[in-house]
């Protein structure tokens, strides 16, 4: 378990409506077995909306939050790649950074493929074979909420060598790894956040026991346990039961398909 951002506390509703800076963790989506149920599922845990599905982008869904883009969701592209959320960094030049990920060891599973004009995809996979995206904006920016119920909070890889994967990941996205302090939750665990000078974008660290493995996705709710409550309620499973850390009340579920995600609401009232 890492950093996953709490959620700000008063002030504007984060957002934001251009193109997020490069290297930074601007969108997540799934391919669902049954998109039907997966959009009943989410809305029902996370209240979200839905824009798009038209034919021409494969019926592609944008999640929104408030009116906002959160995430996507689109049919299962493969029967045999499990259900998963994937991480999307944001790209300016996305053919650069696809050479970056070859140069360092990776592997380029869609090259870079324009989505009309909304922008360019790619979905790679890093030398341990965990999947990520690339996103260069076109008219789509990426997430426009955040930090907010509903909304993604935090993107972390949990992997099997933690050093190897530091290297990867600096060498194409140019991140600054800085371990976390004793009372940020780090001590003798195995987790660095990243960043491109600026504040923390994201977590890496060692795999540990119980957790999955990848790149995870965590949402912001207003209460964590009801959410749990709702992920069972729903079909889905536990992972790790929600516990208090430093950032807010936290736990790891997956969905009634199997796919594993965060969430992160305020720490539960003494």
């Amino acid at each position: 378990m890492g950093a996953c951002s709490s959620r700000p506390q008063g002030g504007d509703m984060p957002t934001r409506d251009t193109p997020w800076p490069n290297g930074t963790p601007c969108w997540v989506d799934y391919g669902a077995a049954d998109l039907d149920a997966a959009r009943a599922f989410y809305s029902a845990l996370l209240g979200w909306e839905y824009t798009g599905g038209d034919p021409e982008f494969g019926g592609y869904l944008n999640a929104t939050s408030e009116g906002r883009e959160a995430a996507g969701l689109g049919p299962q592209m493969d029967p045999a790649d499990p259900p998963r959320w994937t991480t999307y960094f944001a790209a300016d030049d996305a053919a650069a950074t696809v050479a970056k990920i070859r140069d360092a060891g990776g592997t380029v599973v869609v090259e870079p493929m324009e989505v009309g004009p909304m922008g360019t995809m790619v979905v790679a996979l890093d030398p341990q074979g965990n999947p990520f995206g690339l996103w260069q904006s076109g008219t789509h920016t990426g997430c426009r909420i955040h930090n907010e119920p509903g909304s993604l909070a935090w993107n972390e890889a949990m992997v099997a060598d933690s050093a190897a994967a530091r290297s990867f990941y600096s060498a194409v996205f140019g991140f600054r790894f800085d371990e976390m302090p004793p009372e940020a939750g780090g001590g003798d665990m195995d987790y660095t956040t990243f960043s491109t000078g600026g504040n923390p974008l994201g977590g890496l660290g060692a795999t540990q026991e119980g957790m999955p493995t990848g790149w995870l996705t965590c949402f912001s709710v207003a209460d964590t346990d009801a959410a749990v409550a709702t992920v069972q309620g729903k079909g889905g499973t536990v992972v790790m039961p929600a516990m208090d850390t430093p950032f807010g009340r936290f736990a790891v579920v997956a969905d009634p398909w199997g796919a594993q995600f965060e969430v992160m609401g305020p720490a539960a009232a003494s």
